[in-house]
């Protein structure tokens, strides 16, 4: 007996979307806006614009000649193609620029993932969207270029200096934790620290958000950037952070919650003030106690126990894990490190094109997880959507999906289709024993277990 599906219908703002990407990438402004010289992409070739930024949209682990063969037949069909070489992509690549990918996802993907007719659909805390900043470092190929605009980092031993060098990055993105959406991203020298990095993307959030913060981040001036911007937080404390939260921490009691005030320290005072940020803070700490037994202490600018209990913070601030788990898809399942190129813009290319196919993933499986999660009464753990195998079946008809005559509600259909017939179960108190980290366990992992999505 085969698996059963359901079949669900095709939302209007899905259909919407894919019909003004296939026509936003063929816009003449578009192209225009986004290609280095005027006289690039004018000629008729077979790597046009549009192909471009597929081509780099579907990023692969393959080898770029055998990408190309695969990319370029089923491009064109039933009829025969010139082949490409890897020059000649590296050539066309070089006319595009990364804003590009960054358009399509500002101005297409997120107006429309928070559309009116979308609002019912998206989940909140207390009607609050619950965001979080964080970086992640990554390794970037071995070129004089990429040396050059980023961090040079040394590699040593315990001889000293081994002479080897490479390129790191910084990025950081605020993410939807609940809505599972990629807000706004950078990639920066890694030199450049996480938290001046947050500071610059917090003006992209909006009054009413909350934002989730790691204890690295837990500081009076990071507190007093969303006080100033009318944001509110709920950011971990680490034992030697603020006097209210040693106190608590010393207390050892979970479901305790103090209201005090906060002043910089004195060493800082005259930086705040010229910064024109606050000189006093009215903040909330509350304990928690994890499943572990350890005690959390966090710091919060939701001041009324009424309408925000103590008991809720813990499970609210598990979310931050979110975060952690999409980096885990941009590094693990997308490979992001395994760049394309080796150039500055290459990079960026990847990167941007990453988040845009992670939003894009989020976006076409949200009617199939509607769908699951109404049927999870007939099971005994409820169902969501497996991305892996989500973003294999988007990456295999992404031509399909944006460069075809195929009408959009056909395609999206297969889509949903497949990913209806491949969910996992969620068994939310499986919760396996962290092991010490193991640089044998390490490398078996990454050269053996590791998935990921070609």
């Amino acid at each position: 007996m085969g698996m059963r599906t359901i079949l669900t219908p095709i939302p209007g703002y899905l259909t919407g979307l894919v019909e003004k990407l296939r026509a936003r990438l063929l816009a003449p402004d578009f192209i225009a806006q986004h290609r280095v010289r005027s006289k690039d992409f004018t000629r008729h070739r077979q790597l046009t614009f549009p192909v471009v930024m597929l081509f780099v949209l579907q990023k692969t682990v393959k080898s770029i000649q055998n990408h190309l063969y695969a990319f370029l037949k089923e491009l064109a069909g039933e009829e025969i193609f010139e082949p490409v070489t890897p020059g000649a992509w590296t050539h066309a690549r070089a006319k595009l620029k990364h804003t590009a990918f960054l358009e399509l996802n500002e101005q297409i993907v997120l107006p429309v993932l928070y559309s009116p007719e979308r609002e019912p659909q998206l989940r909140r805390w207390h009607g609050h969207r619950l965001l979080g900043i964080d970086s992640s470092i990554l390794r970037l190929p071995n070129s004089q270029e990429l040396l050059d605009q980023f961090t040079v980092v040394e590699t040593s031993n315990a001889r000293g200096q081994s002479g080897i060098r490479y390129a790191e990055a910084r990025m950081s993105v605020m993410y939807d934790l609940l809505n599972q959406v990629g807000l706004e991203a950078r990639l920066e020298p890694s030199s450049l620290g996480e938290i001046d990095l947050a500071i610059q993307q917090l003006e992209q959030a909006r009054p009413g958000d909350v934002l989730i913060n790691d204890r690295g981040f837990t500081s009076y001036k990071y507190l007093a950037w969303h006080h100033r911007l009318g944001l509110d937080y709920i950011a971990r404390c680490s034992t030697a952070s603020f006097a209210a939260a040693q106190e608590l921490f010393r207390m050892n009691r979970a479901g305790r919650s103090r209201v005090v005030k906060l002043v910089p320290p004195s060493n800082q005072r005259a930086h705040i003030r010229r910064l024109g940020l606050p000189l006093e803070l009215v903040v909330r700490f509350v304990s928690v106690r994890l499943p572990t037994g350890e005690l959390e202490v966090l710091a919060t600018s939701l001041l009324d126990e009424q309408q925000y209990p103590t008991q809720e913070f813990l499970a609210v601030y598990h979310h931050r894990w979110n975060h952690e788990t999409f980096y885990g898809t941009m590094k693990g399942r997308l490979d992001l490190e395994n760049f394309s190129g080796q150039s500055v813009e290459a990079v960026r290319q990847d990167f941007f094109a990453s988040l845009l196919l992670c939003n894009l993933q989020t976006a076409l499986s949200e009617p199939t997880a509607q769908a699951l999660n109404e049927k999870s009464a007939e099971h005994k753990h409820s169902k969501q959507v497996n991305r892996a195998v989500a973003y294999h079946a988007l990456k295999g008809r992404l031509l399909d999906l944006l460069c075809s005559d195929r009408p959009v509600e056909q395609v999206v259909q297969e889509l949903q289709q497949l990913f209806l017939g491949t969910p996992v179960s969620v068994r939310p108190k499986r919760k396996p024993p962290r092991r010490k980290p193991s640089l044998n366990r390490s490398y078996h992992f990454q050269r053996r277990v590791r998935k990921i999505v070609f």
